[in-house]
């Protein structure tokens, strides 16, 4: 479970994050959707305890991320769009192995996870290539894999798709519902209104930094009146609401 209470942030004179507090409950796929800007990263970055809140906290799988910052990163499996956190250097399988190390992981249990993601997305034809020759969406699969390696219980997710061919995108996908299955914690950010009502049991929409509201999708289109989720979106985030 994910509980934010007054997560705030400030860079100077200029508020990226203002007072969210929400919950996102254990087995949910929690959207959080917003124009660019909206300071959607910097929430996930904070929760992820790769910045520190100027005010507030949250509790990742019942740890506080400003007194427990490391306990929380072991929790946790991050991902974030343009970022894919490989060493050009190693194959695909070394870069997931060396993170299923950082993470104090068995050999064997490493090795096992490997086959398991790599079946998971596809990527049994690459592992042995190295990560600076991977096309861009061979490259997001493999950062996938490195992020979740360790079994997390909490997923935070920044654009996890992007990149992605069709197929890739539905192997996600599917990923992402079985780890709901499993009992994961997942929040995601995501452009993409299909994916965001294929895959979200509730959504988050914040404007400027503040919570404009939250709910089922199909319960914020009944109260708003409108059609889509794409009308809803513009509706709540745009500029002109």
């Amino acid at each position: 479970m994910i509980e934010l209470k007054g997560l705030t942030k400030r860079f100077g004179n200029v508020t990226a994050v203002n007072d969210l507090s929400f919950t996102v409950r254990e087995g949910e796929i929690f959207g959080l959707l917003g124009e660019n800007g909206a300071g959607k990263t910097t929430t996930l970055r904070m929760l992820a305890t790769m910045l520190k809140p100027t005010s507030g906290t949250a509790r990742l799988a019942g740890i506080d991320i400003v007194e427990s910052p490391e306990e929380v990163r072991g929790r946790v499996g991050i991902l974030f769009g343009g970022e894919s956190g490989l060493y050009d250097r190693l194959t695909v399988y070394e870069n997931i192995q060396y993170f299923g190390e950082l993470n104090d992981m068995p050999v064997r249990e490493i090795k096992k996870r490997i086959q398991e993601l790599a079946d998971a997305f596809g990527m049994n034809d690459f592992l042995d290539k190295r990560a600076g020759k991977l096309s861009k969406g061979m490259r997001q699969k493999a950062s996938f894999a490195r992020a979740i390696v360790h079994n997390p219980d909490v997923l935070l997710l920044d654009e996890p798709t992007s990149g992605l061919d069709v197929g890739a995108m539905r192997e996600v996908q599917a990923f992402l519902i079985d780890q709901k299955k499993a009992g994961k914690t997942i929040l995601f950010s995501s452009h993409t209104m299909s994916e965001v009502e294929k895959l979200c049991d509730r959504i988050a929409v914040i404007h400027k930094g503040s919570l404009v509201d939250i709910g089922e999708t199909e319960e914020l289109l009944g109260k708003y009146g409108t059609q889509s989720l794409e009308e809803l979106f513009v509706r709540l985030a745009g500029d002109g609401r």
